[in-house]
């Protein structure tokens, strides 16, 4: 990850062009720039968008290193990416070489229950071909504006969307299996995005959703692997991080801010979880001196 030391996250609002259909915008890398410059972003520094990204670069164009959360990911030509709304991303390198599609969305715009992994994707063969002709006819209904009434072309986006997000999900060599769209984990895992900083513990969720908390941990575990304790930990630890690096407050106002009691119930969430101690931490992805000693809470 390129540490600089000190970046702030730059929440980002969706701001579809002129002309635009409600919702969704397909652009290229030269749009990306202008628009950043347009909006004073600086693409290298770090983004949290409210709103979906897929990236696609074209045959032809070099490589593109990106950074999601913490890890470095690099997209080879032919490859797609997916970035969720509230995630922390920021490019790297020199983007005014780089070819490609990105296609954004609001959150609710399109809906598939079919997962679709963190991780570059380079469809080889069939799916190659597939995903290639789905981002083509979706490239071109968006281009073609005013063929059709607006309600019928956003309605026929949406379905396009959807069918290139299924080809991309079963693109891969092993897809994963679906969860139900309003199953217990789908809904375990939007009430923990609301509110983790407010609640730690899985009996809390389970009793607000209707849930037994053992009806949370096999649904979790089911979808992801893991329990829900951890589910939920994962989330808190995550944003522990981002704030970590992208933020210079104390920890103790983070941990404030992320609901715990005292500091040093944090201190010690963090220790055990990511096995070194929340200042360290810092020091390291930033790439500045370590703290003397202990510097935790």
């Amino acid at each position: 990850m390129a540490k600089r030391p000190g970046s702030q996250i730059t929440d980002v609002a969706y701001r579809p062009s002129l002309g635009a259909p409600i919702g969704m915008d397909v652009l290229d890398f030269e749009e990306l720039q202008a628009r950043g410059r347009r909006r004073g972003i600086d693409l290298s520094t770090p983004q949290r968008p409210t709103f979906h990204h897929l990236l696609h670069l074209h045959q032809g164009s070099p490589p593109l290193v990106h950074t999601v959360d913490f890890s470095d990911v690099t997209l080879a030509p032919g490859s797609w990416l997916w970035i969720r709304p509230g995630q922390v991303h920021q490019y790297g390198g020199d983007l005014r070489q780089v070819r490609g599609t990105i296609v954004i969305w609001q959150p609710g715009f399109v809906v598939t229950s079919t997962p679709y992994e963190q991780a570059p994707l380079l469809p080889a063969g069939a799916h190659e071909r597939a995903v290639t002709l789905a981002l083509q006819h979706l490239s071109q209904e968006y281009a073609d504006v005013g063929s059709i009434p607006l309600d019928a072309h956003i309605e026929v986006l949406r379905m396009l969307l959807a069918v290139l997000l299924l080809r991309l999900a079963h693109a891969g060599p092993a897809p994963a299996a679906a969860a139900p769209h309003d199953g217990p984990f789908e809904r375990f895992r939007a009430a923990v995005e609301r509110d983790f900083m407010r609640s730690h513990r899985v009996a809390d969720y389970a009793a607000a959703l209707g849930y037994s908390p053992r009806t949370l941990t096999r649904a979790t575990a089911a979808a992801t692997g893991s329990t829900a304790k951890r589910y939920l930990d994962a989330r808190i630890l995550l944003e522990a991080k981002r704030l970590l690096v992208h933020s210079d407050s104390s920890a103790a106002d983070i941990a404030r801010r992320l609901g715990f009691q005292e500091p040093g119930d944090f201190a010690k969430f963090f220790r055990k979880r990511q096995g070194c101690p929340a200042l360290a931490f810092r020091a390291a992805a930033r790439g500045t001196p370590p703290p003397p000693g202990d510097a935790s809470p």
